[in-house]
């Protein structure tokens, strides 16, 4: 095989998946750095902020990318009013509860999508979407975008991190709950600033892989355990452990496609998952606080 047709069929649409992995990635180290628990929730929240961007383009009738900032607003606020409803009152409980009950809400948000927009499989936009060629590359508009706005959120991410009195204020709940309520941190308002941020990222992964597959309301549960292995490989706690791990995880996805059928791509993230657990539980950049 030459490799502009390794290059073409298999290493593009993995490091564009890979992008979308690493959103969601972030996301749920976060939630386990801030709240301690998975959000088991996670792939459905981005099911949710996808169809939500169509309902959006739909009723407005612009591009799609232009609706995906009010959708992520959406989406955000959704996330604390479910953190206030469901998990709020299990703070301070075991956190396994919490992770079950992340299970439940997932598949609440599931049944309203499949309720709302039914169970068949849609798309933003129809007709055939031209690659343009580079250097005998062939990269559609769309891989572009996603590969554009996902390093742009990381790199804010971080920035908002290390730089703003809120992001401090988040890596300081990271490290010690505690310490951070003595400090004079408004614990509460840095749990809700979380989801809000977990709310966006959920949504724009739903988005964008919804832009470059297509919109099925199953297609978050479908990238849950990838988007939990590239989390657990890059190290819990670390952002660009995510992107790497993420990254990680959509090429070897696309590359075992060329010795297994197509539907059972997602057992290589399990594989994957499995070895990283058994030979390296903290991550290739071990992990830690935020």
């Amino acid at each position: 095989m030459m490799f502009l047709d390794l290059a073409n069929f298999y290493l593009i649409p993995g490091i564009v998946m890979g992008s979308i992995y690493a959103i969601g990635a972030i996301g749920i180290t976060l939630v386990f750095s801030i709240m301690r628990h998975t959000n088991l929730a996670h792939g459905d929240m981005a099911t949710f902020g996808a169809f939500s961007a169509l309902a959006l383009f739909s009723a407005i009738g612009i591009s799609p990318y232009l609706v995906l900032p009010l959708a992520t607003v959406i989406v955000g606020f959704l996330s604390i009013v479910i953190d206030w409803i469901f998990y709020e009152h299990l703070r301070n409980k075991p956190k396994i509860l919490t992770t079950i009950s992340s299970l439940g809400v997932g598949l609440m948000l599931r049944s309203v999508v499949q309720i709302i927009w039914g169970v068949n499989t849609t798309a933003y936009v129809t007709g055939i979407n031209k690659p343009y060629k580079i250097l005998g590359l062939k990269v559609k508009s769309t891989e572009i975008i996603t590969l554009g706005v996902s390093a742009a959120l990381v790199i804010i991410l971080i920035l908002f991190l290390n730089r703003n009195r809120w992001g401090k204020a988040m890596r300081a709940m990271s490290n010690s709950p505690d310490l951070a309520l003595i400090s004079g941190i408004d614990n509460r308002k840095v749990v809700a600033l979380t989801w809000f941020v977990v709310g966006v990222l959920c949504c724009c992964a739903g988005f964008f892989l919804g832009i470059n597959t297509e919109l099925k309301s199953m297609m978050g549960w479908n990238i849950l355990l990838p988007t939990i292995a590239a989390a657990i490989l890059g190290g819990i706690g670390r952002i660009e452990g995510a992107l790497v791990g993420g990254l990680i995880i959509g090429l070897i996805e696309e590359m075992s496609l060329m010795v297994i059928p197509a539907e059972y791509k997602a057992a290589s993230s399990f594989v994957v998952l499995l070895l990283v657990l058994l030979l390296r539980p903290t991550g290739f950049f071990r992990s830690k606080i935020i």
